[in-house]
């Protein structure tokens, strides 16, 4: 070519163009989808956390942190977690969830903040079911962004086949698995 400049601009841009297109279509930015549906009644009860992405409001707990949802006579899901700290004191956090959408529906919203908050929008954050087996002992929740991950079971003990069958349709999903923290538990 006459013009190097040129040349170097067009191979740039290319460049550019393809680099934008593989990060557009990789996992990481690929939209996120939650399981088709969920049995509310069935998803209730305790679960054990087995792995999350690290976060804020956990920033307390070392170990033992668990779920417990419990239908309310409303619709709504009171939802009550506990973990340990490094003291060995039991903390617990109260909230709330519903479901967004039809009966089956596996997104839901949940807070903590106190029920008079609750008309506030920011309050609430996005809860999806995002993959969860046929026997609802083994569950992934996540959010829309993908910046909050958790990884819960019926048992504090989980199959290590099982366990690494989801870590692999997580990382299919665009999740980062080096950011994965294992949960201690009892």
């Amino acid at each position: 070519m006459k013009h190097p400049l040129l040349a170097t601009l067009l191979c740039l841009s290319v460049l550019g163009a393809t680099s934008s297109y593989a990060a557009e279509t990789s996992p990481a930015a690929s939209p996120l989808t939650p399981i088709a549906a969920l049995d509310v009644n069935r998803y209730m009860g305790t679960w054990f956390e087995i792995a999350k992405y690290p976060n804020w409001f956990q920033r307390k707990c070392t170990g033992g942190t668990r779920a417990h949802y419990s239908l309310q006579n409303d619709g709504t899901v009171q939802v009550i977690n506990r973990c340990q700290t490094e003291h060995k004191e039991m903390i617990e956090a109260l909230g709330q969830a519903k479901q967004i959408g039809p009966a089956t529906s596996p997104k839901l919203k949940v807070r903590f903040a106190p029920a008079w908050l609750s008309f506030v929008p920011f309050v609430w954050g996005d809860y999806w079911v995002i993959d969860l087996d046929e026997d609802y002992q083994l569950v992934a929740v996540s959010e829309p962004k993908k910046e909050y991950l958790w990884i819960l079971s019926r048992s504090a003990k989980v199959d290590p086949v099982r366990y690494q069958s989801l870590l692999t349709r997580l990382q299919q999903k665009g999740f980062d698995l080096d950011k994965l923290e294992r949960t201690e538990q009892d």
